[in-house]
């Protein structure tokens, strides 16, 4: 509230997965918006409190998230690969998206990253000459959306995504809708608090060393 005015204020919050392959919630914050400052602030803290070795930080493509990244933590970033797939499909025909989808596919299928990289680049310059803005989207995802290749094999099903946290967000939001307004920052954070500690114990294992603001 401010001078009696409901406000909007943004949740953010990180979750790791630890060297056992389980994920955990690292932490929340409630401020006034998805801001550069906000982010660095938070990860500032999440490194105070003793977060250390993280290799991948996979957001959406918020460049408040990624410039913080690069501030606060020496780690490789990661575009969700679900939200390009939304982007890049957009630009195709509603008949072609399947088969389009099934082809660019194909890069995420290789074995290794230089694979993944040449393959990627191969269906971009195929896919140019009838719809150039889905190649352009896919040339400037190369750097961002292939970056989970780079790790093992078998953690790469859980890093390509920011899916499971999308999922809790979903759950948060829906909680906080249900309430509408609350008194002070302490309330909310309470409420966010309990459901991801609800969370943390109905999860399962998972794989990877990823952090996902």
């Amino acid at each position: 509230m401010c001078d009696g005015s409901p406000v909007s204020v943004a949740v953010i919050v990180a979750v790791g997965v630890n060297g056992e392959g389980r994920r955990e919630v690292l932490g929340l914050d409630v401020g006034p918006s998805e801001a550069e400052t906000f982010w660095t602030a938070f990860l500032r803290k999440l490194a105070r409190r003793g977060l250390r070795g993280v290799k991948l930080v996979i957001s959406d493509a918020h460049e408040g998230i990624k410039a913080s990244v690069a501030k606060v933590m020496t780690a490789t970033w990661q575009r969700c690969r679900v939200h390009v797939m939304r982007n890049v499909l957009a630009h195709a025909g509603r008949s072609d998206r399947r088969v389009v989808s099934a082809f660019i596919a194909t890069a995420f299928a290789q074995d290794d990253a230089e694979a993944a990289r040449q393959q990627w680049r191969r269906v971009a310059d195929q896919l140019r000459p009838k719809v150039p803005r889905l190649a352009a989207l896919m040339d400037a995802a190369d750097p961002d959306v292939l970056a989970y290749m780079g790790f093992p094999a078998a953690h790469r099903v859980k890093l390509h995504s920011t899916n499971p946290l999308e999922r809790l967000n979903g759950e948060i939001k829906r909680r906080t809708e249900a309430v509408g307004i609350f008194p002070n920052e302490a309330a909310i954070t309470r409420l966010v608090g309990a459901i991801l500690c609800w969370s943390r114990m109905t999860s399962g294992p998972s794989s990877g060393p990823a952090t996902s603001p």
